[in-house]
C-alpha cells in the first residue's frame, strides 16, 4: 500500500529535520556531496563505531567504487528509532534498495514492511530482521555456527569440564542472540562439567566489558573462570586489559573473541588471545552491495547469503580476511 500524501508531507518534514543528506554518514561511489543527488541505495550500520563495522564500511566504499553506483550511508549510534526514522526518510529521498544491520532485530520489522509496500527493497546484513511479513533477505554468516565453535574449542580444550563466563554483545541483536544458542548448545553437547558461571552483556563495548569483567573476577577472585568468551572481538579486548590488571596470565583465563579484528589477530599472533571467529565483514557487504545492484538493473529478487564462520588461532592466522592488516 503507498503512503497518502498527508503521509508523504510527514517523512518530508523528518527528512528535513534529520539532515538525511550525505551529513548523515556520506555518499559513496564517487559521486558529489551535499545530497543534491539522490542515492538509489542506502547503507544503514547500526553502530560505526564498533571496529567491525568500520572495516565493512571501507570495504563498501571500495566495492561502490569498483561496480561504479553511488551509495549512501547511515550511523543508526545503536538507536532503534533513529534507524527506523533514517530508513523511513531514505525510502522518501526514492531509495531503490536499502541494506541495513539493524540495531534490533525485531524493532525494524515493521520498517521492512513499510518499505517494501513502497517497492524499496531491503537487504538485511550481518544482522536478520525478525517478524516482517515476508522474509527479508539476509547476508550474513551463521552465527549459531560461531558461538558453537568457541563452545567447541572450549570442549576440546578442556575435557574434564570447564568455568565459563560469557559476555554478550547487543541485545536484541539477532547476531548476540545466535551466538549465544551456539555457545549455550556447544557447551551443553560437552556435559555437565561444562558450566557457565557467569552471562552479561557488555553492549558490544570494550569499556563495558572491561568493567564487566572486572567485577566477575572480584566475585570469583578464589575459583576464576577458565575461560572468557566474549561475543565480539572489541569487547574480548576489554576482557584482556581486566584479566591482565587482576593478575592472571593468558594461560590461567583463555580470551576468545568474534569477528577477527587485526587488533584481535595481533594478540593471537602475540599468544595473549587464543581465537576470534572470522565472520568476513568484506564479503557481507560487498555480496549484499552486488545483490542490490542485480535489483535495481535487471529487477532480480535479492537472495539470502550464508557465510560460513572459521575460528581462527594461532594454527590458521593466515585464514583471517583482515591478516595482512596486522603490524
Amino acid at each position: 500500500m503507498n503512503r497518502t500524501p498527508t503521509s508523504r508531507r510527514r517523512f518530508l518534514g523528518l527528512v528535513s529535520g534529520l539532515g538525511l543528506t550525505a551529513a548523515a554518514g556520506g555518499v559513496l561511489g564517487g559521486c558529489a556531496r551535499g545530497g543534491q543527488d539522490a542515492s538509489e541505495v542506502v547503507v544503514s550500520f547500526n553502530d560505526l563505531s564498533q571496529p567491525f563495522f568500520v572495516a565493512m564500511r571501507r570495504e563498501l566504499e571500495d566495492e561502490a567504487g569498483k561496480l561504479g553506483v553511488k551509495v549512501q550511508v547511515l550511523d543508526a549510534q545503536n538507536n532503534s528509532s533513529k534507524q527506523i526514522a533514517d530508513l523511513e526518510a531514505a525510502a522518501v529521498q526514492g531509495a531503490k534498495v536499502v541494506i541495513v544491520a539493524p540495531t534490533d532485530s525485531k524493532a525494524l520489522a515493521t520498517a521492512a514492511d513499510e518499505l517494501a509496500e513502497q517497492g524499496v527493497a531491503v537487504i538485511s546484513v550481518d544482522r536478520n530482521i525478525v517478524g516482517a511479513k515476508s522474509p527479508v533477505p539476509h547476508v550474513g554468516a551463521d552465527n549459531v555456527a560461531g558461538g558453537r565453535a568457541m563452545a567447541d574449542w572450549v570442549v576440546k580444550t578442556y575435557p574434564a569440564g570447564a568455568r565459563v563466563v560469557v559476555i554478550t554483545n547487543d541485545p536484541g541483536s539477532s547476531s548476540s542472540i545466535e551466538r549465544v544458542k551456539g555457545v549455550h548448545e556447544g557447551l551443553a553437547a560437552g556435559g555437565a562439567n561444562f558450566k557457565i558461571v557467569a552471562e552479561q552483556t557488555a553492549n558490544s563495548k570494550r569499556d563495558q566489558a572491561l568493567t564487566v569483567t572486572q567485577n566477575v573476577l572480584t566475585s570469583m577472585h578464589d575459583t576464576p573462570p577458565d575461560v572468557i568468551l566474549c561475543l565480539n572481538d572489541d569487547m574480548a579486548m576489554g576482557a584482556l586489559e581486566a584479566v591482565r590488571a587482576a593478575g592472571f596470565s593468558p594461560d590461567k583465563i583463555k580470551v576468545l573473541g568474534f569477528d577477527a579484528i587485526p587488533e584481535a589477530l595481533a594478540r593471537i599472533k602475540a599468544g595473549e588471545m587464543v581465537a576470534s571467529v572470522e565472520q568476513n565483514p568484506g564479503k557481507q557487504i560487498r555480496t549484499a552491495l552486488r545483490e542490490a545492484v542485480a535489483k535495481i538493473k535487471t529487477g532480480a529478487a535479492p537472495k539470502s547469503v550464508s557465510l560460513t564462520p572459521v575460528l581462527i588461532t594461532s594454527a590458521n592466522l593466515a585464514e583471517a580476511s583482515r591478516i595482512s592488516e596486522v603490524k
